[in-house]
């Protein structure tokens, strides 16, 4: 079954953030939220949040994908503190280069 795609953006700092995930036929967002590590060069990420009105789509996959690309075209790695964050890294071992 195929999911809609998601608008993906990321709003935050230089020390947290947040990867927002928005559908065209509703104003409710997904989120996944990191803050740096101790090293301050890794995010550690924390919470993901994908309220039940656009749950089973696919969109917090997609929040770990967004964030998965910007590690590799930035150069950091990922601490999955979030229990989705870290199955989701057990079922992608292609994502082992960017896993803290």
């Amino acid at each position: 079954m195929s999911h809609p795609q998601a608008t993906i953006t990321h709003t935050g700092t230089a020390e947290r953030g947040e990867y927002i995930a928005t559908l065209p036929e509703t104003a409710t967002t997904g989120r996944l939220t990191w803050h740096l590590a101790p090293n301050g060069r890794d995010r550690i990420a924390d919470h993901t949040l994908v309220p039940t009105e656009i749950g089973g789509r696919g969109i917090a996959a997609q929040l770990v994908e967004a964030l998965v690309a910007d590690a590799r075209a930035q150069g950091f790695k990922i601490v999955p503190a979030c229990s989705y964050v870290a199955a989701a890294f057990r079922r992608h071992p292609d994502w082992a280069d960017v896993a803290a």
